[in-house]
């Protein structure tokens, strides 16, 4: 089980701002700030950070979790609408497992993240007889 997830970033102000926008229609939100990091999560706690340092590790890959095909759309249009760069736009993934639907952007620094749903897609409503 995964606790939190730090990201070094350049610009604090640049980033905090992206993923307050990027991960918006994901439920999170920026739940900490300190001269140097910021915190964000989907409730009270934070599960990922970002801090201000000279990156030392890169192409960083982190993927959160959605419930629906819906969010994946969303995180993928608020992440790019923020300034980040398509890196896969949300579809299917067969080739990890037939439900695998994600997409993929790049944040300001160059990190690959990720929204990704394994749910079946929703099938309409049958259509009743007369």
């Amino acid at each position: 089980m995964i606790d939190h997830v730090v990201l070094n970033v350049r610009d604090i102000a640049r980033s905090t701002a992206f993923y307050a926008a990027a991960l918006a229609p994901l439920g999170y939100k920026v739940v900490r700030e300190f001269p140097g990091g910021a915190g964000f999560g989907a409730g009270p706690r934070a599960d990922l950070w970002i801090f201000r340092r000279d990156p030392n590790t890169v192409a960083l890959h982190v993927a959160f979790h959605c419930g629906s095909r819906l969010l994946v759309d969303a995180f993928h249009a608020a992440a790019v609408a923020a300034g980040g760069r398509d890196n896969g736009a949300p579809g299917l993934r067969p080739d990890y497992h037939p439900d695998y639907y994600g997409a993929f952007v790049l944040d300001p620094d160059g990190n690959n993240i990720e929204a990704v749903c394994h749910e079946p897609a929703p099938t309409a409503p049958a259509k009743a007889r007369r």
